[in-house]
């Protein structure tokens, strides 16, 4: 009988070292520069409303939002930043505001100048910061502004406000071209061109490169991916990533995780956003944990334990291991904040639960610690793995609680201070 022939050895894939960008401060918090990815959120709510956004802000900070962006569209919403900013203070949520400025920026900046100093960075859009003889003028009082208060900017170009001379004037030179490109190409470069040309005016105004952070959002993924791949490989400013008007539901989440994990896995990106419709009257933290789950999946950063679940089969009719994996991840997301500060380095714990034997065991021994379920028509007897070892088996009504009982006494003594256990109601 031949020899099953050798297979050559090969290095395991992984992405592609970080592009190389400057690093901003913004409020407490590194973006860029080889700093962790950062995960950032916007509200949904009136800024003029202090309460609504201050809890809604909170939520978002809790959820694990590292930058929050809120609307300043008004004079009002302008007036009340600086309260905004002092009610999550007093609550201890130092996380860092970013103000949305659209078409009055210059003034509200300028006129309500608590609000400039309370926000840690803001945000302009070169496609309405200013029309015709007023858009030079306008970016550079923004600016002159930002300098003043020591706030770091994002340049943030938009498919949907997308400069409309300097595309006309792209489209005019490549109708004239001998080898045109289609009018999308353009359209691309224009998304790349507007955002550069801004950060260059920027520093001619005397902004320094470590006070710049660039974004180019479109609403198509492969649009996306060219724009940010041309936007890092012709600059090193700090870039923001998102795919704009993502959209609702799984369709949101599938069309922003491909974006944005393919850039990821390029080196591009220092901090991320998920743009998704919620649901009405939906949780707006959603598009935080899908940002966290994305980073933490592709190996970026850790958040909270990792629960491996089977997704069923015909093995598996009995809804014992469904319902055990689901409240294992949400004891784990709710008892995470808590965690956090009394288990340092929890947030790297495997935990595995499968529904059958095929795989089950595998899969739990590969795990920190892993539970596997017996399958379809038996009664719930459930080997425990633990570090790789069968420590124990489960049985009866309260296999459930139990589980969570050897869980918190493995974390207790794996990451735990004081050492010693504890029941998993305590």
């Amino acid at each position: 009988m031949n020899k099953p022939e050798k297979l050559p050895e090969t290095d395991i894939a992984g992405p592609a070292p970080r592009h190389q960008t400057t690093k901003v401060m913004v409020g407490n918090m590194a973006v860029g520069g080889g700093a962790p990815i950062v995960v950032q959120s916007m509200t949904n709510t009136d800024t003029a409303d202090v309460k609504s956004t201050v809890e809604q802000v909170a939520a978002l900070s809790r959820a694990g939002s590292e930058m929050v962006r809120i609307t300043v569209d008004r004079e009002e919403a302008a007036a009340a930043v600086p309260h905004i900013r002092d009610g999550l203070r007093k609550r201890g949520i130092n996380t860092p505001l970013i103000g949305d400025f659209h078409y009055i920026g210059h003034k509200l900046l300028a006129e309500y100048p608590a609000c400039a100093e309370a926000l840690d960075k803001y945000r302009i859009n070169p496609g309405n910061v200013g029309f015709k003889n007023k858009r030079d003028t306008q970016f550079a009082d923004i600016i002159e502004i930002a300098n003043k208060n020591n706030k770091p900017v994002r340049i943030g170009a938009n498919w949907g406000s997308l400069d409309q001379e300097l595309l006309l004037k792209l489209m005019d030179e490549n109708a004239a071209s001998e080898n045109p490109r289609d009018a999308r190409a353009v359209t691309r470069e224009a998304m790349v061109q507007s955002s550069l040309l801004s950060a260059k005016r920027a520093e001619e105004l005397g902004m320094s490169k470590n006070r710049i952070i660039l974004s180019a959002k479109v609403s198509a993924v492969q649009d996306l991916i060219a724009v940010y791949q041309e936007l890092a490989r012709r600059s090193d400013y700090a870039i923001h990533l998102g795919l704009t008007e993502a959209g609702m539901g799984s369709k949101g989440l599938v069309a922003a995780s491909a974006a944005i994990g393919v850039l990821l896995q390029e080196g591009i990106g220092d901090t991320i956003r998920y743009s998704l419709t919620p649901e009405p009257g939906g949780d707006r933290s959603v598009e935080v944990k899908a940002s966290q789950e994305l980073l933490q999946t592709m190996g970026f950063r850790t958040f909270v334990p990792m629960v491996a679940a089977c997704p069923g089969c015909g093995r598996t009719t009995s809804t014992t291991f469904q319902e055990l994996a689901r409240d294992i991840q949400n004891w784990i997301v709710t008892s995470m904040p808590e965690w956090k500060k009394t288990y340092p380095g929890v947030e790297g714990l495997n935990v595995a639960v499968m529904g059958c034997i095929v795989n089950g065991p595998g899969e739990s021994k590969h795990a920190d610690i892993g539970i596997s379920l017996p399958g379809t028509g038996e009664t719930p007897t459930a080997p425990v793995f633990i570090d790789g070892k069968k420590a124990m088996t489960l049985r009866g009504p309260t296999l459930a609680k139990d589980f969570e009982t050897v869980v918190i006494n493995y974390i207790e003594r794996r990451f735990g201070q004081q050492g010693g256990t504890r029941t998993a109601a305590e």
